[in-house]
């Protein structure tokens, strides 16, 4: 199986919001740290992306990438592009998910290339990050460059309510 990134604009994210809830809420479900509490209702996952990151998308201040396998999307990352005035070099990276059932398969480096090469085009000079602190995708982040600024003390929840986690936030130079 091959995975294939897209760029999902405003149409898109409409036509294929029951595929993009899912990532999300199933995500949710599995542990997560992406600022979602669990249990997440398909229906506040679909609310979230025809939302925010839809207006964000159609407004040209938010890219998302998709990543397809089987004509089924399994995992998204978000590059937010406009900055404050005096950050115009600088991008982010939001929502790195990727369904639990498609993990370890290459799906987020493609994802993270993807934005990168983005970064690169829109002559970003930085991009930052968040995750959660042990994450699974922090190795994924150091391993396409980017490096530790720091790490903050019990900066959210766990999806399941239980614990506060650190927070690691990183950066990349291009």
């Amino acid at each position: 199986m091959e995975t294939l990134i897209i760029e999902l604009d405003a149409t898109a994210i409409e036509k294929r919001l029951g595929e993009l809830s899912r990532v999300l809420a199933d995500s949710v479900a599995d542990g997560a740290a992406i600022s979602f509490m669990a249990p997440m209702p398909y229906e506040d996952a679909a609310r979230f992306w025809s939302g925010d990151v839809q207006r964000e998308v159609a407004a040209g201040r938010r890219v998302l990438f998709g990543a397809e396998r089987d004509s089924e999307i399994v995992g998204t990352v978000q590059l937010l592009t406009t900055m404050p005035p005096n950050q115009p070099h600088r991008c982010e990276i939001a929502k790195m998910i990727v369904h639990p059932q498609a993990r370890r398969r290459g799906i987020g480096r493609a994802l993270m290339n993807e934005a990168l090469n983005r970064a690169r085009e829109l002559r970003k000079t930085l991009i930052t990050l968040d995750t959660r602190t042990g994450d699974a995708a922090e190795p994924l982040y150091a391993s396409v460059g980017f490096e530790v600024a720091g790490v903050i003390p019990d900066f959210a929840w766990d999806p399941d309510g239980k614990a506060l986690h650190a927070t690691t936030y990183m950066f990349r130079r291009i």
